[in-house]
């Protein structure tokens, strides 16, 4: 079949927070065509099939404090309003070029070249089996995202008894759901020792929560029957249920961006950035939950708008940086973002890293060095705890040596 051949000014892969907030102010902006694509026939991305409330960043545009589908309709709204086209359905299969593309859709394939392109395809949960949790696959088996899909978008009929592994944010969503699905919550199960699901949930409204606690199988054939698990003291248990829901331990969705040779963090695992949202590859950029997952949708939606800037000054003088200094992280710090130090002094959002750990820190001090020598100190006053972002203020950039080796955070 052959392959219809155009151009466009900007290319936004990705209709979620991110590309729409990018294509919105891109297109606004004055970039020219702007097009943003999107693989699912709708786009909104996750919010779409989060009937919660609490989206949103508080401003008049998009309604903040809303729930996820009427989030996502307004940032679909916001993009579409501001003159970038939107076309759903369209899955990108590949790189054709250094900035082309070939995509395919009901319509036909295409191959599409741009003067720039911005990946925003977002993040996805760890499913059962990259987990490697051993046992039978019945169903009943779901991420949080599969969880809400079946109920909300296709009113499926899930068990009445579940598990929820994890205890990120994610998962009071997971029990929100299973309430509103009518199923009762059996257990909450974390590896961790201590739980942040109180923390998460109302008092009186709290699932029992089996902390220090690993899942060692799941049983049943036709249909879940149980979640065998071990508890820290070596005991034994199986969780008769019919339903579980595996949430969090987010994956970049780097797919594209592998395949077009683009330099990822083993961090993060997403595609390394400046604060420019610049990738190793010249013309690229990236945003949102692609680049580490994963922040909330305001977050980022913020980030696509913040992309419009330098990828303007990029298109009026084609300019594009070369051996930018890495950030990388010493354990048990897992990651940080941005992991690129750019030549022109722009600063990450809100002017500061964000940084994930492995363990609990009590008052950390951070330290960011570069060839031994200390660019950076600062305490923090509050812990650090997984799963959840704490920041490095980044206004000590302006010490770092272009032409040096890695900047190295620690914590003590």
């Amino acid at each position: 079949m052959t392959r219809r051949e155009r151009t466009v000014d900007v290319l936004v892969v990705g209709g979620g927070p991110a590309g729409l907030g990018a294509g919105a102010e891109l297109a606004a902006s004055g970039a020219g065509r702007v097009e943003i694509l999107e693989r699912e026939q709708t786009a909104g991305g996750i919010p779409r099939h989060c009937a919660h409330g609490g989206f949103g960043d508080r401003t008049p545009v998009l309604g903040g404090g809303t729930t996820g589908p009427a989030y996502a309709r307004g940032c679909v709204a916001a993009a579409v309003r501001s003159g970038a086209v939107l076309r759903t359905g369209v899955t990108v299969t590949g790189w054709a070029g250094p900035l082309t593309v070939d995509t395919t859709a009901p319509t036909g394939l295409e191959r599409i070249t741009a003067r720039a392109v911005v990946l925003a395809t977002g993040a996805r949960e760890r499913p059962r089996s990259a987990r490697l949790v051993p046992g039978s696959r019945p169903p009943g088996v779901y991420t949080t995202g599969e969880l809400q899909q079946a109920v909300h978008l296709y009113r499926q009929r899930i068990g009445t008894r579940a598990v929820v592994i994890g205890d990120e944010p994610v998962g009071r969503a997971a029990v929100d759901t299973l309430r509103v699905a009518g199923a009762d919550v059996v257990a909450v199960v974390t590896d961790r020792p201590h739980s942040r699901l109180a923390a998460l949930t109302r008092r009186g409204d709290r699932p029992p929560v089996l902390d220090d606690t690993t899942v060692t199988g799941l049983t049943g054939r036709e249909r879940l029957t149980g979640v065998e698990v071990r508890h820290r003291d070596g005991r034994t248990t199986t969780l008769r249920c019919d339903t579980v829901v595996f949430t969090g331990d987010w994956i970049p969705d780097h797919e594209l961006a592998r395949r077009g040779a683009i330099t990822l963090d083993p961090g993060t695992r997403g595609p390394a950035y400046d604060a420019a949202h610049r990738t190793t590859r010249n013309g690229v950029f990236a945003v949102g939950n692609l680049l580490h997952g994963v922040e909330s949708a305001a977050f980022a939606a913020a980030e696509g708008r913040a992309v419009a800037a330098p990828l303007l000054r990029h298109l009026a003088n084609g300019a594009w940086p070369e051996g930018r200094p890495p950030v990388t992280v010493a354990a048990p710090l897992s990651w940080i973002a941005p992991n690129l130090v750019g030549p022109d002094g722009d600063a990450p959002p809100h002017d500061r890293f964000s940084l994930r750990t492995t363990r609990r820190l009590s008052s950390p001090l951070l330290v960011a060095r570069q060839d031994g020598r200390v660019l950076h100190r600062q305490r923090l006053l509050r812990p650090a705890v997984p799963g959840l972002p704490f920041h490095l203020r980044a206004d000590w950039l302006d010490r770092v040596d272009p032409g040096g080796g890695a900047v190295r955070i620690e914590a003590n």
